[in-house]
């Protein structure tokens, strides 16, 4: 009957998902990763529909009197059962809706990014919804009608299992669909075990669908990285699925005996839930903030307990949660942008990309490295020659294929790679070499090859040995970045870095002075990058000023126009006409070869002609001087501008960053350490902006989606209290979403290891600062914390519709049969929502830089939010006995008056 179940609930997953992607065709939702993403937020609300539906129809076939039902018996329990949940399910979809009406709100560049997500995850909720009324009775119904009275028949389908479990891989290679075949002997040596062993076939079938199912899932996942044996994997698969699914299943089996003592001991036990609440805001908050007004008040009487030892420490470990936009979206690319000095001249920049491209190449890890120096010949790229752009495409870590799939190459017995020559290279005993992956014989009973060296892990640690080798002479480093992050940086800010503070003055050249300032403040503050600050010198170019003596020409009869035309000429140079090569056009231009016009000493000796075919040298007509001028000019609002550019240490928050930032020039200022010169000011600009308008925006319409949920179950229970106590789920999570981010930044946490990988890395655990991907994921938690706790409160009032208990007892024994009638489905759901999101977890391909800070969250919550399944009965039990104690009260205050 499981089983059966089972291939109910799994049906309506594929039909959901293509019916998810005839909406987004039809509303024109483009599968991009962060759209197929919400498909995978909303499978545990989608399996949610069909778990409730068909475990209350087996409750109902497993009650005395329905067994072996058929025809229309067995339809109109499908339909009673069906209908019995149906409002419950419903609200709890329309809670969850409601609660991603934030992410539709958003706008700019986090409204491009998630808002598909909110798309998709409402297409697949609602087809999950539709499926569920439409096509889950009717498949329920041929399903469990499926009898196998007739052994001809039964043998049949067995032998035809076998057959096409041995066939499909033969023919086909399939060979994972060898458990057909298990299943059919299976079945057909069901008839030889024992009475007391009769349900055992039904497990072994179980089991080999799992199995089925585990091999697929390993094959895609290798949580434990290709360099351990697919064996290795499945184990770590088999031992975290089944550390879930045991917990899970003891909490069904000792459910109705903890319950009875949570009702029994309802104060002792809401102190466990409140405590989770408090202690995720603390963590949120931090200890400053929840208890900084002990400190302001101890400061009136004298005391400074700030300074003290205790307050201090525990300010240290509970800070509060960092702030930041967007998490970077892992590009497979770096752009490095650092600038040489103003004074720079052209041979010297060209030696420099030429530098930096060698440098560069010479990176095991670097695919392609390409260089670019000032700017093209484009309005669009208002760059100066002091700015390089060097686009770095790294290897991918293992060697993959077209479609993005690891590839295998032949190895020997020992290990060692098979090459094309002949020879052999092994990277653990030869040590890492560069060699061409084209030598490698492919093989698909082989080994993965690794192209990073041992100690490179992640992306990062390619960037810091960028870093390392890119350290030349007059010429600045750059903060890290990607080729499209920047590009929408500096369309949203103009800056060419994520964190930058913007100079405003009334001439350029108290506002490089200004940021020279500010440049050697920052370097000295502990959480910016001292080798990423740098102050745009914006008057420290070196021109040549070519003054035209106006007697001089007079004297041979030349005017001003004739000059500055020689000039253009020879120097510039000057465009006479276009050669046509196909659909190419070229203009050809005239000028000094470079030899005659490097220096200024050549450019005297420029021959200029007169009326009178004299041919003078410049040198006679004009002075040639040095002049220093502005490599560029900005203007923002009316002021000149000039940029102060930097970037945050490893490992903490952007706003962090800036409010110290912020604070310590304050601080400077007020000290007069910083003079900032009268008409000049400046602002901190880049991500921070940003994320100070989403937080903004974020602050508003979480609040009405949290209190359009609340509305929708005032409509459904009509009180307060009930809806509060359906509510409440929402709370609980929202403390255990906390509780797991402020887990993933305690270096203690998971610290183990398991085959030479450590959990840490594996999980990706490292300080989470709170982002608009973050809250995206609080947002998507509220709708499924509200879900189980409105299909538990849901049957709880049917219950006492039904019952009517009158006495204290009574309302608890309610309580407790109805709890146990709902914490399965709560379980399964639970189940279905973490397992999936563990794999998003250990994701590091494209787009997993937003999906895991998404997942967290999730994940925390649903753990935290099981005690829903203690909390609502508790909360409902509190409410029914004081309206029994009050009815109770007014009866006897009516026999009093009589």
């Amino acid at each position: 009957m499981n089983l059966r179940s089972s291939i109910v609930v799994a049906f309506l997953l594929p039909l959901g998902v293509l019916t998810t992607f005839i909406f987004m065709y039809y509303f024109g939702v483009d599968a991009n990763i962060v759209a197929l993403s919400g498909i995978a937020i909303a499978i545990g609300v989608m399996t949610d529909v069909g778990i409730v539906d068909v475990e209350n129809i087996i409750r109902h076939m497993e009650m005395p009197g329905n067994h072996n039902l058929k025809g229309k018996p067995l339809r109109q329990l499908i339909y009673n059962a069906t209908t019995q949940v149906r409002t419950a399910v419903i609200i709890g979809i329309g809670t969850t809706i409601l609660s991603f009406l934030p992410v539709f709100a958003m706008e700019a560049a986090e409204g491009k990014l998630f808002k598909p997500l909110a798309f998709t995850k409402t297409f697949a909720i609602l087809a999950s919804l539709l499926l569920g009324f439409v096509v889950l009775p009717t498949l329920a119904y041929f399903i469990f009608s499926i009898r196998s009275n007739t052994k001809r028949i039964y043998q049949i389908w067995n032998i035809s299992l076998i057959v096409a479990g041995i066939l499909i891989p033969l023919i086909w290679g399939v060979f994972p669909l060898f458990f057909l075949a298990l299943i059919g002997v299976n079945n057909l040596l069901e008839h030889k075990w024992k009475e007391k062993y009769k349900r055992l076939p039904e497990f072994i079938n179980q089991g080999i669908v799992i199995l089925f199912a585990l091999y697929y899932l390993i094959v895609e996942w290798l949580p434990l990285g290709p360099q351990n044996h697919f064996i290795v994997n499945f184990l770590f698969v088999v031992l975290i699925i089944g550390f879930v699914l045991s917990l899970l299943s003891l909490m069904v089996k000792y459910y109705e005996p903890v319950l009875r003592w949570c009702l029994s001991n309802k104060f002792k036990f809401l102190a466990i839930p409140l405590f989770t609440t408090l202690f995720g805001i603390f963590v949120w908050l931090g200890f400053n903030s929840m208890f900084g007004f002990i400190a302001i008040g101890s400061e009136k009487i004298g005391w400074n307990i700030r300074e003290t030892s205790v307050w201090q420490g525990i300010s240290e470990s509970f800070p509060g949660m960092g702030k930041e936009f967007m998490p970077a979206l892992n590009e497979g690319s770096f752009l490095l942008m650092p600038t040489s000095m103003p004074h720079s001249g052209v041979e010297k920049n060209i030696d420099y990309v030429k530098m930096l491209d060698v440098r560069l190449a010479n990176i095991p890890e670097v695919d392609l490295a390409v260089g670019k120096w000032g700017r093209v010949n484009s309005a669009l790229d208002p760059a100066n020659i002091q700015m390089f752009e060097n686009i770095i495409n790294y290897k991918p870590e293992y060697v993959l294929d077209h479609d993005g799939h690891r590839k295998r190459f032949k190895t020997d017995g020992s290990g060692n790679f098979v090459l094309k020559d002949g020879s052999f290279y092994n990277p653990d005993k030869d040590g890492f070499k560069k060699i061409d992956t084209a030598i490698l014989i492919h093989d698909d009973n082989g080994e993965y090859y690794r192209q990073w060296r041992p100690q490179i892990r992640k992306p990062d640690d390619i960037w810091k040995e960028i870093i390392k080798v890119t350290q030349l002479p007059g010429l600045t480093s750059a903060p890290k970045l990607q080729p499209i992050e920047t590009r929408l940086i500096m369309l949203s800010t103009g800056m060419r870095a994520p964190m930058g503070i913007k100079v405003y003055g009334p001439d350029l050249e108290t506002i490089e002075k200004t940021g020279i300032e500010i440049e050697k403040q920052l370097k000295s503050i502990p959480s910016v990058e001292a080798s990423s600050v740098f102050a745009e010198r914006s008057v420290g170019s070196p021109y040549l000023l070519i003054n035209i003596k106006r007697e001089q020409i007079a004297r041979y009869g030349l005017t001003i126009k004739d000059i500055q035309n020689i000039i253009q000429s020879a120097i510039g140079g000057m465009e006479l006409t276009k050669t046509v090569e196909g659909r190419e056009r070229y203009g050809v231009r005239i000028r000094y070869a470079r030899e005659l016009r490097t220096t200024p000493d050549d450019l005297v000796k420029i021959l200029i002609p007169t009326m009178s075919g004299i041919q003078v040298p410049l040198g006679e007509l004009a002075s040639i001087d040095y002049q220093v001028g502005p490599q560029m000019i900005r203007s923002e609002n009316t002021f000149l501008t000039g940029y102060v550019i930097f970037d945050k240490k490893p490992g903490l928050a952007e706003v962090d960053v800036v409010n110290q930032a912020d604070d310590f020039l304050k601080s400077k200022i007020e000290t007069g350490e910083l003079v900032i010169p009268k008409g000049v000011t400046y602002h901190f600009a880049g991500n921070y902006e940003q994320q100070l308008r989403a937080t903004k925006r974020l602050s508003i319409v979480i609040p009405i989606s949290l209190l359009l949920i609340f509305l929708l179950l005032y409509f459904q229970f009509k009180t307060v209290t009930a809806s509060f106590i359906h509510f409440s789920g929402v709370i609980v999570a929202f403390g255990g979403g906390f509780i797991l981010l402020w887990l993933y930044g305690q270096g203690w946490f998971m610290n183990f290891s398991i085959a030479g990988v450590n959990m840490r890395d594996l999980f990706q655990m490292h300080p989470i600062n709170l982002s608009v991907a973050v809250w995206v994921g609080f947002i998507s938690l509220f709708g499924l914390a509200t879900n189980d706790g409105v299909i538990m409160g849901t049957y709880i009032h049917q219950v006492f519709e039904e019952r009517k208990p009158t006495t204290v007892e009574e309302v608890r024994e309610a309580v407790v049969d109805a709890g146990k009638k709902r914490v399965r489905p709560a379980m399964m759901t639970a189940a279905v929502i973490i397992i999936a999101l563990l794999p998003v977890l250990t994701s590091t391909g494209k787009g997993a830089d937003v999906m895991v800070p998404i997942a967290i969250p999730t994940i925390g919550g649903m753990i935290i939010q099981l005690m829903t399944m203690y909390v609502v009965p508790v909360f409902q039990a509190i409410w029914r006995e004081r309206s029994l104690k009050n009815d109770g009260k007014k009866i006897e205050s009516h026999i009093e008056i009589d």
